[in-house]
């Protein structure tokens, strides 16, 4: 009997393959009393484990590098001074000393810690409790003598689909994208982070199965449908025929599509739409620039900050943002500084929020930490001397943020006259326009930036006070609803009135429906994934705006997302067709989605 999970389609794609499960959790330890003449030998038998600790560590470390570089690798140095502190030792030795199993004196220690740092005073010491975690599973799981699940083992050409409650830092930089064909996730949305990655990888993805991990046991047979969203165990044959037929239809679509790389972005009406690229990764530059995008709208710098205990230098930066910039040969690149919070992972020892997407994030915490921005701002500037760098900044609310920003660009840009080392004077500045209050307040901002760009995925999520990263909310992110609607034809209007670009770099643009809308609404800039650039030109090239803008206008005055979605999909078909690919870029509230009402995800079974 096959059984369907049904999910969030993360990432598109249909693969199929044997399941790579893995379970990152801390196993449960029974209570071991041992008696005093086996206590040596259990000591040595810590020690042991934590020498095959430290020695997998390294070899994990070692994959990293090779696969996401040294900066992605450096994640795992904490984790091995962890393992080499005295004081840790000192205190497993002493409970083994009282006649405890090492399994045991170990676990209730890493508790202790995990405990003692989860409340420490000190910010750097509170972000350690991912490290202290990952280090209480491996060692747990040598001494217990469970198997060893890191997907960095899998060796190329495996074809493995991994499965997991979520993606960790630790986990996503040993991912081999030569060993996993798809990712399968409890938790997430489509806007989480591991559906951006994802995207970026070309990997097909489903998130949101909630309970994946609890029904699989390894290695099942299954496939992986990112299109629609759903996860199919132990499929018939019939199944693996019917997805497979539909994988072909979508690798001749990738081939046509494939075709509109050199293709200009054109409306019907002779409007252009300039489409760029969204680069998670510097390595991603070189594909996103082949893809036939006119540059970068959004380069996330994140990278080089998420999961590491100290921050990167100036130079590391500079080297990080001249490679996508050379990639692109003198075409735009948008570079945003740090928007670390919210949904980010801990980094640089920074403290996390009870609260963190309304908490210290992006541009709040780059100007109350002066110097770690004018590092950035520094690198930036000297990056620019390669192309044509923009800086934007993120999670602008008020234009005192954009004057303070500014001043510390100013002195970053004196510091390198100090050092008299060259950059670049004229680079143009933007800011992310991504709550109520700055599409509200955009007029302020006019005389101070030289283009907004929206972000669709946080305008969103503050708009309908919905958690993006929420699946049990995910059916109530409905970026279609008019009040989105409404805050993002406002930005498009005063930046077209003061002959200001005006972009969307969120996951919104890389949708057809959604795309549609946002030309519509009068966006003329989109960024994209690299691999939704040829789709999104699609649409492009096939549209008036003459007939996008009524749509728009339509969707504006109706009075939930569902009308808003009809008088946009009614337009569109009407111009396409019922054409398959539409089907791809439909929000989750849509009709025929695995959702009823705002429920989550279901579970089904099927019989050939």
């Amino acid at each position: 009997m096959a059984k369907a999970l049904a999910g969030m389609p993360a990432s598109s794609g249909i693969v199929d393959g044997q399941v790579h499960l893995l379970r990152w959790e801390v196993p449960d330890v029974r209570h071991r009393i041992i008696p005093d003449e086996v206590i040596p030998a259990e000591v040595k038998r810590f020690h042991e484990a934590l020498e095959q600790a430290r020695a997998r560590l390294h070899q994990v470390r070692a994959r990293a590098e090779k696969h996401a570089g040294p900066e992605e690798a450096a994640i795992f140095d904490v984790q091995l001074s962890i393992l080499e502190d005295g004081e840790l030792l000192r205190q497993v030795e002493e409970l083994i000393h009282q006649n405890l199993g090492a399994e045991k004196a170990f676990d209730l220690v890493l508790f202790e810690w995990r405990q003692q740092f989860a409340g420490h005073a000190r910010p750097m010491l509170r972000e350690r409790v991912g490290d202290l975690i990952d280090v209480h599973i491996r060692v747990l799981t040598i001494l217990l003598g469970l198997p060893d699940h890191d997907p960095v083992d899998l060796p190329k050409g495996s074809n493995k689909i991994l499965v997991t409650h979520d993606l960790t830092p630790s986990l996503t930089v040993q991912l081999d994208r030569e060993a996993i064909i798809g990712i399968a996730t409890d938790a997430g949305t489509r806007t989480s982070h591991v559906a951006i990655l994802a995207r970026s990888l070309g990997l097909p993805a489903v998130v949101g199965l909630r309970e994946a991990t609890e029904i699989l046991n390894g290695n099942e047979h299954v496939i992986l449908d990112g299109t629609s969203g759903v996860l199919v165990i132990n499929p018939t044959p019939g199944q693996i025929k019917t997805y497979r037929e539909r994988r072909a239809i979508q690798a001749i679509e990738d081939k046509e599509l494939e075709a509109l790389a050199a293709a200009e972005s054109v409306t019907l009406d002779g409007h252009w739409v300039t489409l760029r690229a969204n680069v998670d990764l510097p390595e991603e530059a070189q594909f996103a620039a082949h893809s036939g995008a006119e540059g970068v709208g959004l380069m996330r710098t994140e990278f080089l900050v998420v999961g590491r205990a100290t921050m990167p230098d100036e130079e590391e930066q500079y080297r990080a943002y001249k490679h996508v910039v050379e990639a692109f040969g003198g075409r735009p690149v948008v570079i945003r500084t740090f928007d670390v919070g919210g949904d980010k992972l801990p980094m640089g020892g920074y403290p996390t929020d009870p609260n963190p997407f309304l908490g210290w994030r992006a541009i709040r915490m780059c100007l109350d930490e002066p110097e770690m921005f004018k590092t950035q701002l520094r690198a930036l500037l000297r990056a620019a001397m390669h192309g044509d760098v923009r800086i934007m900044f993120p999670l602008i609310i008020t234009l005192d943020e954009v004057k303070q920003a500014k001043h510390l660009l100013n002195e970053a840009a004196k510091e390198l006259d100090v050092r008299g080392v060259p950059y670049r004077h004229d680079i143009m500045l933007g800011v992310m326009v991504e709550t109520p209050a700055a599409a509200l307040s955009v007029h302020t901002l006019v005389d101070d930036v030289s283009f907004f760009s929206i972000g669709t995925n946080d305008l969103v999520q503050y708009t309908l006070a919905v958690d993006r990263g929420s699946a049990n909310l995910a059916a109530r992110f409905t970026p279609l609803h008019p009040a989105v609607l409404t805050l993002i034809k406002r930005i498009v209007d005063v930046g077209v009135a003061h002959r200001l670009e005006v972009a969307v770099c969120g996951e919104m643009a890389s949708q057809p429906l959604m795309a549609f809308a946002l030309i519509g609404l009068g966006v003329r800039s989109l960024s994209v994934a690299g691999r939704a650039v040829p789709s999104v030109k699609r649409i492009v090239r096939g549209v008036s705006v003459a007939v996008a803008a009524e749509a728009a206008n339509a969707a504006l005055e109706s009075r939930t997302a569902r009308e808003a979605e009809g008088e946009l999909k009614r337009r569109l078909m009407a111009a396409f067709g019922d054409a398959p690919f539409l089907r791809e870029g439909l929000p989750d509230y849509a009709e025929g989605n695995i959702f009823e009402g705002s429920g989550g995800p279901k579970t089904s079974s099927a019989r050939e």
